[in-house]
């Protein structure tokens, strides 16, 4: 459906993450690169995410030609480029000249200098330097005809507990309920003599101070989305302020607990995911069962067509034993993708690196080098496969049945202590509700309790243990409207502050 596509373009795309900065000092690579990623079929790579040593490698001092060069490089061989933002990984320079920016953990220690999101999404001075680098990159980059998506950051996550969050976090709260009575009153405070005074005595859950009132971890939780997602939107603003109106996605991840994506379609023009299914722990008729849950999830988000962002087209090296992809497996899922509603099937990495956490990753290209792997044989062999199903592209999956996978509800079940504390099946009810419409032959969407319910005929509701955004009423108008609703166990227990309902289910 024409109406539908992500980009002006008629091809799927195929390629995936790729870091030339780590190799300016070898011009021969990045050549045979070119000619390897032609050979593949690879028509799109995504650059950017990890290259703020190399834009700024001095504060102010700012060098974009080397990876303008390289768009241009690239577009003139008929490769697209998805351009990263690099707020995920800041240089050095920034947290020795700005300390706040570097994150506190939830027992009040400031993390030293190091690794991916160490960094305060709240602080004046990282969202003032990454406006800064982002509406250059608008500016000089975003624009290129060669640049058809933005990518903000990588795979955020995390929180901070500095000062600056806890009076962020006092502010929310403010605005949400109005008054410290209120508060009290709906976090039930009452519990062991913990009533606040005011807001200025709100401080975030710690495991060396308060844990037990479940509103305030629930709260937490959701105050750490709104500040991720408030910090995406500055990053999108910064680009816009630089001109660059190209639509703009964040790759999230799989089944991630940490956020409410849901929270994040205010931010995003397309959705996308990085899917790492570990094919050789259980059999891969349930692994491909979870992924599609997966798929199915990420393509309700907006109810449109998205993008596989990153996917392994060999091992990872996380795992604790990470195994090479068994011979077929990388065209499966890639297939599977697209199947399920995936403009894209892209990779991490295109080459592998050569030193440092992720040098035993998998890539298109090795560390050998050469294209007679079997890895690269059979990226050639999807590329191939894409190009005759290129007609698909934009075309949208229509759902007649959905489940109802809600993260907050997922917060406060796991965070309830009780009935059980180790094992709480909600994501298996999910997945088993998930798969029974599937064997069905049924199109599933996966949306949560803030989605509308009409246009369904099955809709069915695992462990829906908090009531929120007026569910109930919703399902009790889906079902007089003529629609099936299957609601398990478990269901009805709690108010959206995690109170439990006088008198029974509603």
């Amino acid at each position: 459906m024409e109406g539908n596509k992500i980009f002006q373009t008629e091809k799927l795309l195929h390629g995936g993450d790729y870091n030339p900065e780590q190799w300016l000092e070898y011009p021969e690579i990045l050549e045979k690169d070119i000619e390897l990623f032609k050979k593949a079929g690879i028509n799109t790579v995504t650059m950017g995410m990890f290259s703020w040593s190399k834009l700024e490698p001095e504060e102010g001092k700012y060098d974009f030609q080397w990876l303008l060069d390289m768009v241009e490089r690239l577009y003139q061989n008929g490769i697209s480029t998805i351009l990263g933002t690099p707020s995920g990984a800041r240089p050095k320079w920034l947290a020795e000249q700005y300390p706040e920016v570097l994150r506190v953990d939830a027992e009040r220690r400031r993390a030293l200098f190091g690794g991916r999101h160490n960094h305060c999404y709240t602080s004046p001075d990282y969202r003032k330097k990454v406006w800064e680098i982002n509406k250059r990159l608008g500016e000089q980059i975003g624009k290129h005809p060669g640049v058809v998506l933005l990518h903000i950051s990588n795979e955020y996550g995390g929180d901070c507990h500095c000062p600056l969050c806890q009076e962020a976090f006092r502010n929310w709260l403010k605005e949400k309920y109005g008054t410290i009575e209120e508060l009290n009153r709906r976090w039930n405070t009452d519990f062991w003599s913990h009533t606040y005074q005011s807001f200025d005595q709100i401080e975030s859950p710690s495991p060396r101070g308060e844990m037990m009132l479940h509103a305030l971890n629930l709260d937490w939780k959701r105050f750490v989305t709104h500040q991720t997602a408030d910090f995406a939107m500055h990053e999108k603003a910064a680009l816009r302020a630089g001109g660059c109106e190209k639509p703009v996605t964040l790759n999230f991840m799989d089944d991630f607990e940490g956020l409410n994506y849901r929270k994040f379609k205010e931010v995003i023009d397309v959705a996308s995911w990085d899917s790492y299914p570990e094919w050789h722990r259980k059999p891969e008729r349930i692994t491909a069962a979870e992924t599609a849950m997966q798929h199915d999830f990420m393509r309700s988000l907006l109810k449109k067509p998205y993008l596989l962002m990153e996917s392994s087209p060999s091992s990872t090296n996380w795992q604790d034993v990470s195994k090479l992809r068994k011979p077929g497996v990388i065209c499966a899922a890639a297939l599977q993708a697209i199947a399920h509603g995936s403009d894209s099937a892209l990779y991490f990495q295109m080459r592998q690196s050569r030193g440092a956490s992720e040098k035993f990753h998998g890539a298109v290209i090795d560390h050998y080098g050469g294209e007679d792997t079997r890895v690269y044989q059979e990226v050639c062999e999807i590329g191939e496969a894409l190009d005759r199903i290129s007609e698909v592209s934009g075309t949208q999956v229509r759902a007649q049945a959905a489940v109802v996978y809600d993260t907050e509800n997922r917060w406060a079940l796991l965070d309830a202590q009780g009935p059980r504390n180790i094992g709480m099946p909600y994501q298996d009810t999910a997945k088993k509700m998930y798969g029974a419409l599937r064997r069905q032959g049924m199109n599933t969407d996966v949306i949560d309790m803030e989605d509308s319910l009409d246009g369904y005929r099955i809709v069915l509701i695992p462990m829906a243990y908090m009531f929120r955004s007026d569910f109930e009423k919703k399902v009790r108008s889906f079902v007089e409207n003529g629609g099936v609703a299957v609601m398990t166990f478990w269901s009805g227990v709690a108010d959206d502050t995690d109170a439990c309902f006088l008198g029974g289910t509603p």
